[in-house]
This record gives structure tokens, sequence and C-alpha cells, in this order.
């Protein structure tokens, strides 16, 4: 007769106060704090020669491993392709059935493996030999099979791991996770990339959309831009704000170029102090001159951080020239998703 054995979960809970319970989970952060911060103070020139491969490559960077070191692969890999560098996850059980036909020579291997002797991933090692493509190998032993043969290791040994067993990875998948953070973000600097590179390859999410719109592709085009002369009166400035609904005008000379804007909320202050016959006045002598501005190529994003450092709600957008060419609202804006 086969004995039955109780999984873990069908078992009683441990008899654990609260504040016992969180000191676990305290524990196991402050373990892995611990590994990442010993290894900041160690890591040196393998960690720049390998940020600097990376960089060099003209193919893609093929990230391998299997089990828990497999998961954090795929992630370094995605990390790696959404910085704007080239990569792919291979499995390292399906490589040596057919899959390393996706490899070129001008690839460079990226293996994880914390004991560096895991069996499917040194399989993988003399196909990149004969290739002569770069290896670089993240494992938590210097002196293993796979830290041998590669060209440039990253060591990610822990002292323990941060479970209370002591035995799941924890601590060293954690460390492979930031090592492979840490050569992402070199990678980035040493190919200079900016921002507008970044949304290239996010043009879906919100994050994207504030990357990528252009107050040109947010504004009001110029039949739709509240503008008056500045001889006009403040009733005609009125009746130019309400007719267009941005809640403001550009106040322009008789060439064309902006001189001021008047809003609604001048309005209100201009009604309040003088009363009705301010609306006789010439809108010059009540506009707001030198009215904040942004030229229509520059990011949607910006026009909002201006708006809200001037805590104001509309912008003018101009040419070079200092002419008004279209309007910007806030809640354009904002219905863009760019916040």
């Amino acid at each position: 007769m086969i004995a039955t054995v109780r999984l873990p979960y069908e078992r009683e809970s441990a008899p654990l106060t609260d504040g016992e319970l969180l000191a676990v989970g305290r524990k196991v952060l402050e373990e892995e704090a611990n590994a990442l911060l010993r290894a900041a103070s160690t890591l040196g020139d393998p960690l720049v020669r390998a940020a600097r491969c990376v960089a060099a490559c003209s193919g893609r960077v093929v990230v391998s491993g299997l089990g828990k070191s497999g998961l954090i692969g795929r992630k370094i890999a995605a990390t790696l392709s959404s910085l704007g560098t080239p990569a792919f996850f291979l499995h390292a059980a399906e490589g040596s059935h057919g899959d390393l036909g996706m490899v070129c020579r001008e690839d460079v291997g990226l293996f994880l493996s914390n004991s560096g002797e895991t069996r499917e991933v040194l399989e993988l090692v003399p196909f990149f030999r004969r290739l002569g493509a770069p290896l670089i190998a993240i494992t938590g032993k210097e002196d293993s099979s796979l830290a041998r043969v590669a060209d440039i290791v990253l060591d990610s040994c822990v002292e323990r791991e941060a479970d209370p067993l002591g035995l799941a990875p924890t601590s060293s998948t954690t460390l492979q996770l930031a090592l492979g953070d840490a050569l992402a973000g070199m990678v980035t600097r040493l190919q200079g990339l900016v921002p507008e590179d970044f949304a290239l390859f996010h043009p879906g999410g919100a994050l994207g959309r504030r990357l990528l719109l252009r107050v040109g592709d947010l504004m009001g085009a110029e039949d739709r831009l509240p503008r008056v002369r500045t001889d006009a009166t403040v009733r005609e400035a009125l009746f130019e704000i309400t007719s267009k609904g941005y809640g403001a005008t550009a106040v322009e000379d008789p060439q064309g170029f902006l001189r001021g804007v008047f809003t609604d909320g001048d309005l209100r202050r201009l009604l309040e102090r003088r009363g009705p016959e301010s609306l006789s006045l010439p809108v010059e002598q009540v506009m707001t001159p030198n009215p904040r501005t942004i030229e229509p190529g520059r990011l949607a994003v910006e026009a909002l951080r201006l708006m809200e450092r001037n805590e104001v709600s509309v912008l003018l957008a101009v040419d070079p020239q200092g002419r008004a060419v279209g309007i910007l609202h806030l809640h354009e804006v904002l219905k863009a998703g760019v916040a």
C-alpha cells in the first residue's frame, strides 16, 4: 500500500501572529536587497565589457536559460528589446532540438544558470563557439563549466537564498534580473537612446502617446484659432472667445504678429474692477502681453508641463516668426491620454 503524501496546502497553517508573519516578508526583502548591494559594490570590469559587447552587436542578443533562470531570461530579453537592443529568448531545451536555427554569427549569447552546470544550457555552447558568437554568462559559480567557456562572466553569487528554507531561487533570481537591468541601462547610455526613440518601441500604450504626440497633433488649426487685432474692443474680443470656445483669444498687431492674449479670466477680473463700460476699451490695454507660447513641433507632454508650471489652461502655438498658428487647450491634452 502506497502511503498518501499530504501536500503543504493540505496542512494546517502555522500558528503565527500578524507581526511574526510580517517579519518573514520583511526578512525576504532585506536578504534580497543585501544581495543587490553586495553585487553593486563588487561588480566591475566584466559588467563594463559585457555592456560594450552588447552595444557593439550587429545582430541580436540571444538570451537563454532553463527553469527560474529561463523566466528571468525572458524578462531580460524583453527589457533589452524595449530599449532598442534587438533580443529574443531561446529556450535552452528547445535550442538543441532545432531552435538554434534562429541564431546568427552576428549575435551575442547571454546565458543564465545559477549553478553554471545546467546541461541544456551547456549543450548550446558548442554551436555559439562554431559561429564565433561572443558568449556572456550570468552564473553564481565562477568556477563552473559555464563560467569556464564564457567570454565574459557576470557573477550572480549570493550568500543565501531569501526564502525561509534558504532553498528556493529568490535572492539569486533577483540578482540575475537586476544584472540584466544594469546591463540594459548601460547599453542604453552607450547607444544614446532618447525618449523619442523609446516611444517608437511603445506606440500602443499611454507611454507611447506621451512621448510621440506633439502639440501640432492636438492643437486647433488656424481656422479654429480665436484672434483679434490690437485695436479691437474688449466686446469684440469677448465675441471671439465665445464663438471659438477656447476661453481665450490671441491678440495680434496689424502685421499678424502675436502681441498678447486675452482670456475669459481677464474679462471677469476687468468687469469686477471697472464694470460694463470696460467692454468698450481697446483690448490692447487690458490683454496679457508676451504670453506663454509653444512651437507646434514640441512634445505634447512638454505643453502639459508648461501649463501646470504656469497655471494656465491654454497655450498658443507660434511659428518661428512669432505668428500664432494654433491653440492648445488642457482638455485636449488630457483627452489624448498624455497625462
